[in-house]
């Protein structure tokens, strides 16, 4: 009973194991590409190496519709500029248009393009290969961005920006930080002047996109800030090769509000369950594997009012030629003529970095998406920062995190392998038993079951480990799938990435082997169907781990190691008190 019991358990890993990588990429696979428009193509073409002139044109139909009279649509005369702005920071190169005042290309410089390549991670773009840009501006009854001359061209004070011209200022925690502003000036000819600012913090990623509406007209102005996300269908460019298996974690959309953290909205049901809803503290984005992309509404001030957060209509939708759009609309407010009022967002493109995103908005670091296991996949994380801050090396961490997993475990797991190790002592009694009754199956179990209780044996006891172990495995595989702070994260020699498979196999060989030499430890299947069973599990998981993420089949095999300096203690022990028992029965 035992041993089929181990054998099913053994086989409901490989199974769910299996099927882990199904539904992963049915749930979180990349969205099937669809070939642009040869006309969009055009339109987004920017140079691929650095974008240094101004031919991304965006549609009018991108932005958001407000009701308006067309006649009332306000027309934007500032002259064409076909530069591009250039902004670096410590983080990123990030380049906007004056042509709207969207951000175009994003590179990440702390990022790799992938483990061989020294080039930045490029997050957002607009070129023949892929259209993936941020969008913002002002629409409604006076909006420029809804014109019917199209987005309105700001002027630009100059075209290349960096941390040089960055001012000090004061943080919201009181601390300094180096704020680096990029003005965009647009003058109408009936009085209004808008200023599109955009604030970027040393060492942070989230840019505060600032609008400041002063109407010197005699009459009152009226808009609403917009902020979304455009991309095509392309492919996530952050997704995983593993060998035979190409492992991406979800690309889509994705959604929050305060009373609801966390949504998820795939490409293909943009339309069909498309978002709309409102709410104040909310945030829209676009997810891939390791990165994300959000506008997070902000602050509304009318004159010399303070701020107040205001409520955003969150909306989803495909524009005319099939690009996927997610963003946010504010509500409408009034500028009366003499007046002063400024509305933000933040905006976000990076890293997928938990402390940062939990700060941003309810619900965003869920864009870490954990999975089903997510309790415990945060709780391994948590576990793997703490031993990373101490030792410095993630492989080590996945090391000491396995050991304080097996300590903490160890009472339980100590129970199972000393019954174990029980049904290890009185196999070679339970084989004469067989002999002795031999088709007498009913005597057999009666007898079988006396000789457990007389040497208080569980004879299930030896799956629990087993049982403990499946959530803690599967856990920890989105932990190493959806961590960005584990990508390319090397170990030594030749693991040079945890989150990818080992490119030589040795891992999976060693892990094989130990998995070997722990059954070896455990009771032997008298049955020989259930031991030549037995012998060919190390072999299948073995070739399964092959192309895993080295991070996971590390954590396996210092789990095997120790199961079997804990199974090896106590089957000497077990075998000693049995010795001793025996020896002392003749006396009495």
């Amino acid at each position: 009973m035992q041993q089929w019991a181990r054998i099913a358990i053994l086989g409901a890993m490989f199974v769910v194991a299996y099927l882990l990588i199904l539904a992963w990429q049915k749930d979180y696979g990349t969205a099937e590409t669809k070939p642009q428009q040869e006309a969009a193509v055009v339109s987004h073409e920017v140079s691929a190496d650095l974008p240094n002139s101004q031919t991304v044109a965006t549609a009018a139909s991108d932005v958001p519709q407000a009701n308006m009279p067309a006649q009332q649509a306000t027309d934007a005369t500032a002259p064409v500029s076909q530069q591009l702005i250039s902004v670096q920071t410590d983080l990123y190169h990030l380049w906007i248009s004056p042509k709207g005042g969207d951000i175009v290309r994003v590179e990440l410089l702390n990022h790799d393009k992938n483990k061989d390549s020294d080039e930045p991670f490029v997050m957002l773009e607009s070129d023949a290969k892929r259209t993936y840009v941020a969008q913002s501006g002002l629409v409604g009854l006076n909006g420029p961005d809804s014109s019917r001359n199209g987005r309105p061209t700001y002027e630009l004070e100059k075209t290349a920006y960096t941390l040089a011209d960055a001012k000090p200022a004061k943080g919201k925690d009181g601390k300094d930080i180096q704020v680096l502003s990029v003005p965009l000036v647009l003058k109408t000819a009936d009085g209004i002047e808008i200023i599109k600012t955009f604030n970027f913090t040393a060492g942070e990623y989230p840019v505060v996109v600032n609008h400041k509406v002063v109407n010197r007209s005699g009459q009152n102005w009226q808009g609403q800030m917009f902020g979304q996300l455009k991309r095509d269908n392309s492919e996530d460019p952050g997704k995983s090769d593993q060998g035979i298996f190409t492992l991406g974690t979800f690309l889509g959309g994705a959604w929050g509000t305060p009373d609801e953290q966390y949504n998820k909205l795939k490409f293909n049901n943009f339309v069909e369950e498309k978002l709309t809803t409102e709410a104040k503290g909310g945030w829209v984005a676009m997810v891939q594997h390791y990165f994300v992309s959000a506008w997070i509404p902000g602050n509304l001030k009318l004159t010399q009012a303070n701020g107040e957060a205001y409520t955003a209509k969150l909306e989803s939708r495909k524009s005319t030629d099939d690009m996927n759009i997610i963003g946010f609309t504010s509500p409408a407010f009034n500028v009366p003529a003499g007046t002063v009022a400024e509305i933000d967002a933040q905006f976000y493109s990076g890293p997928k970095i938990q402390s940062e995103l939990k700060d941003l908005a309810a619900g965003l670091n869920q864009t870490v998406d954990y999975g089903w296991l997510w309790p415990i996949a945060k709780l391994l994380f948590v576990g793997l920062e703490f031993f990373h801050g101490l030792v410095g090396n993630w492989g080590w961490a996945i090391i000491l995190l396995t050991i304080l997993v097996k300590l903490i475990l160890w009472p339980l797991s100590s129970k199972s392998y000393r019954s174990m190790a029980k049904m290890r002592v009185i196999a070679p009694e339970m084989q004469r038993m067989k002999e002795e009754f031999g088709e007498d199956r009913m005597r057999f179990s009666q007898e079988m079951m006396a000789l457990y209780k007389r040497e208080q044996v569980n004879p299930l006891a030896g799956c629990l480990p087993l049982l403990l172990q499946m959530p803690i495995f599967l856990a920890l595989y989105w932990v190493l799938m959806e961590s960005v702070e584990l990508r390319h994260a090397p170990w030594l020699l030749w693991i040079q990435d945890l989150s990818s498979m080992d490119p030589w196999f040795i891992l999976p060989l060693l892990m094989g082997a130990t998995m070997f030499i722990q059954q070896m430890l455990n009771p032997q299947p008298a049955d020989p169907m259930q031991a030549k069973v037995f012998k060919i599990m190390p072999i299948i998981f073995t070739v399964f781990m092959l192309f895993f993420p080295a991070g996971l089949v590390l954590y396996w095999i210092c789990n095997n190691s120790i199961t079997i300096l804990q199974q090896s203690l106590i089957n000497k022990s077990v075998e000693k008190d049995r010795a001793k028992r025996d020896e002392a029965t003749p006396a009495n």
